[in-house]
């Protein structure tokens, strides 16, 4: 013992010499190491989410073997927050609570799927104008149709003297009372059989315009309430459900869990799951930034996550490789037995 006390001196003083031969060398390392391994608590523990830095730190300084902020370039926890900011390594904001930071997810694959879900906002926000549009012209059409059929007033010129006019106050009978009374003074009873004739075939015709504008009425109506259900039912940032299966797509765990499948057992702050690995059965706390959906074999189960559908499950008919969508049978709920063409990839996965 006395040996190895006396070799760690010696050890222990040989590093103080280098130290003080080029401290600016030893102090670049410790500020190195200090900044990877908060990073990689951070983005580790917390992701993506703004969180107080005090709350990192804390964590930090938990662990046995961390570097003191003493040894590295940074002399208060502020000061390295101000200069993450700097860095553009994370998005900082001062608070009266407080300073917080955001860890900027830079993978390649991170981005990309941020980049999909964009295009998918983005066609969604297109297909909601279209909707908007068609809703406008029909309503114009319906608004153009009542226009034609406003009555045509015309002046009444009195053609015989002697001839009485006959007023009638209940609505649309008095140009029939006397159109009829003049045309059977004038022409005799069977014109007025034939005028009571084209009358009649008026009305019922009439009524028949009547009927199919509350048809299209009833179809504006329709489509009014699919939209305003399309808006109840808009698209979150957030998918992940129970019970789904999904893939591991992080480099950063390492090549025993890259790309390996997992069950969802648990959904934590809606962007969070603990999943149980499928070949291995270990249990991992991840960030749906860090998976994918899995798409099954047609046949077989899936669960709607985001859209319209979500929460339904479904039966998967067929897959568009090249549109990157699927075609699913809804086998749920009181939409049970609906076909759904044209359902991305990243809005269903295989039911586990």
């Amino acid at each position: 013992n006395g040996f190895k006390c006396h070799c760690m001196s010696e050890s222990h003083q040989r590093q103080l010499l280098l130290a003080s031969e080029n401290p600016q060398q030893f102090m670049d390392y410790f500020s190195e190491e200090f900044r990877n391994d908060f990073l990689e608590l951070l983005r580790r523990r917390f992701g993506t989410k703004r969180v107080h830095n005090n709350i990192v730190y804390n964590e930090y300084i938990s662990h046995r073997e961390h570097i003191h902020m003493n040894a590295t370039q940074w002399e208060t926890l502020t000061d390295f927050t101000k200069w993450l900011g700097r860095e553009g390594l994370c998005k900082v904001d001062e608070t009266p609570k407080g300073w917080y930071i955001q860890y900027i997810d830079r993978d390649p694959e991170t981005i990309r799927r941020q980049q999909e879900q964009e295009r998918k906002k983005k066609q969604d926000l297109d297909d909601e104008e279209k909707t908007a549009k068609f809703i406008e012209q029909q309503v114009r059409r319906g608004l153009e149709g009542k226009e034609l059929e406003k009555p045509v007033y015309t002046e009444l010129n009195r053609e015989n003297e002697e001839e009485k006019v006959a007023f009638n106050l209940n609505k649309g009978a008095s140009t029939s009372i006397a159109a009829s009374s003049k045309t059977s003074s004038v022409l005799g009873p069977n014109a007025l059989k034939m005028v009571e004739g084209a009358v009649k075939r008026k009305e019922s015709s009439h009524s028949s315009g009547q009927s199919k504008e509350k048809k299209k009425k009833s179809a504006l109506d329709e489509i009014m309430e699919l939209e305003e259900e399309k808006k109840r039912t808009a698209r979150t940032d957030y998918w992940l459900q129970p019970e789904i299966v999904v893939k591991i797509v992080t480099k950063k765990l390492g090549e025993k869990y890259h790309k390996k499948k997992a069950v969802v057992k648990e959904v934590i702050d809606k962007y969070t799951a603990v999943v149980k690995m499928i070949d291995s059965g270990d249990k991992l706390k991840l960030d749906q930034t860090h998976l994918e959906t899995v798409i099954p074999a047609p046949g077989k189960k899936v669960l709607v996550l985001n859209g319209g559908y979500r929460g339904n499950e479904g039966i998967l008919e067929s897959i568009n490789e090249k549109s990157f969508s699927a075609t699913i049978t809804i086998d749920s709920g009181p939409l049970k037995g609906r076909r759904v063409e044209g359902i991305q990839y990243e809005d269903i996965s295989k039911l586990a």
